[in-house]
């Protein structure tokens, strides 16, 4: 039963490892728990890489009167992804197996080595055998619950003998971040000069659109700065909450961007219908939620046994967040076709459809691919070229926002505006909303 218990804790944490990678120093409290593995952190190391491990208040529980502690069956180690199989094939044929034995572990300490004072410090050298390593507690006596508190710093030594506590697939990051910080500064830039010089066609959702570069801007300025002072001393100084508070405005501008765009809102009708406000009343309340799961996965850490529900919950609500915003995009569609055989007007609502069809193809691949792709990539390349990931990532996102706000930029004869004559020998095109009879139709 023991074995089975392992082997479903190491699974889990096998998966959970592929998709966490922490970087910097840790302060952890453990509570009364009984779990025979815990991961703490994961980190890509290079060369002489470093791992400090200190304890302190260690306490014991045991669920039976009569269990006799062995304090050689608890302790912290380290494991790289390609030794869990390893692992677990090894658990299968091995009698009364304990990871901490393991021959594929890399032990840090065992509580046998605890001494009477209340705190214990103990620092592995990696040494010749870089990799990605995970940090993990073992307590092969699940009928004993353990508390303590656990410091832990993860680090690499560059060439000044200088720490650098960014993982060593990442240590590009605050350039990158940075770099799409001055692009989209540009783009900032570019989109204020049309918006200018465009005032007679500007609508409320270019004010929108204009409010969502200034956020992402921010978003990727604070990661940098979080980044860069993270790999300088271990923590992030503050600009982790700014990072979190201009993700959390980007996140929600950008949902609602594209289901303004999507219902037709400011381009084919002047107000949102009730079944659309309902949806951007359902939409953004979810957002809130998946930021504050997304906050609390990022500090908390996968050693709290709360970590794996909120990613669950963060997976669950993302799901439902990018299923809400096909809905608008359904509407336009369907009643663009439908508009286009019966108000006499067909080729013009045919090019519209087509157009919302472009942009229906664009927002799923943009989704798939920052839900999926990204993960796939992550999957595939080495740890210690983890940047890829993020630059990928970034210029994808790039790519869609150059999508929609040239798509959907103040100009006039813009083929998603509405249109009154079209086809003709001298086309007459119109800026401003559909009127009643339109309205009716769309």
């Amino acid at each position: 039963m023991e074995n089975l218990i392992f082997l479903q804790s190491l699974l889990a944490i096998t998966i959970l490892s592929f998709n966490y990678s922490a970087c910097e120093i840790k302060k952890t409290n453990i509570v009364d728990d009984s779990r025979p593995i815990i991961l703490f952190e994961r980190f890509g190391f290079a060369l002489n890489g470093h791992v400090t491990v200190s304890v302190e208040n260690v306490l014991y529980r045991s669920k039976h009167q009569n269990a006799k502690l062995n304090p050689s069956s608890m302790g912290f180690f380290l494991v790289s992804d390609a030794s869990f199989p390893r692992i677990l094939n090894e658990s299968s044929y091995t009698e009364a197996f304990c990871v901490l034995s393991s021959q594929y572990v890399k032990p840090v300490f065992k509580f046998d080595e605890l001494s009477p004072v209340s705190s214990h410090n103990a620092t592995l050298v990696i040494g010749e055998e870089p990799d990605e390593y995970n940090l993990i507690f073992g307590n092969c006596q699940p009928e004993f619950h353990v508390s303590m508190k656990v410091f832990t710093e993860m680090y690499n030594v560059d060439g000044d003998e200088e720490k650098d506590f960014l993982p060593a697939g990442q240590t590009e990051l605050p350039m990158i971040y940075f770099l799409f910080f001055a692009i989209y500064l540009c783009f900032l830039a570019v989109w204020g000069f049309i918006c200018l010089k465009q005032t007679q066609t500007v609508k409320k959702i270019h004010i929108i659109m204009l409010a969502l570069l200034v956020f992402k801007a921010l978003r990727m300025i604070c990661a940098a700065e979080d980044k860069m002072f993270i790999r300088k001393t271990g923590t992030p100084h503050g600009w982790d909450v700014a990072f979190y508070v201009f993700g959390f405005l980007k996140g929600i501008t950008l949902f609602t961007v594209i289901i303004l765009i999507g219902t037709g809102w400011s381009f084919l009708k002047p107000y949102l219908q009730e079944r659309e406000k309902r949806l951007l009343m359902f939409a953004i309340p979810l957002q809130v939620m998946e930021n504050i799961a997304a906050v609390v996965i990022a500090e908390t850490g996968p050693a709290k046994k709360e970590w794996l529900v909120w990613n669950e919950t963060f997976l669950l609500i993302d799901v439902v967040c990018c299923c809400t915003i096909f809905f608008p995009i359904f509407w336009s569609i369907r009643s663009l076709r439908e508009a286009s055989g019966t108000d006499g007007k067909a080729s013009r609502n045919l090019e519209k459809l087509t157009l919302f069809k472009q942009f229906y193809v664009v927002v799923v691949a943009y989704l798939y691919f920052t839900r999926f792709g990204v993960a796939m990539i992550g999957n595939a390349v080495s740890y210690m070229h983890e940047w890829v990931v993020a630059a990928a990532a970034e210029t994808v996102n790039l790519v869609f926002y150059l999508f929609i706000f040239y798509n959907f930029r103040p100009i006039e004869k813009n083929p998603y505006l509405a249109v009154d004559h079209y086809g003709e020998s001298s086309p007459t095109y119109r800026t401003k909303a559909y009127g009643e009879d339109s309205i009716q139709e769309l």
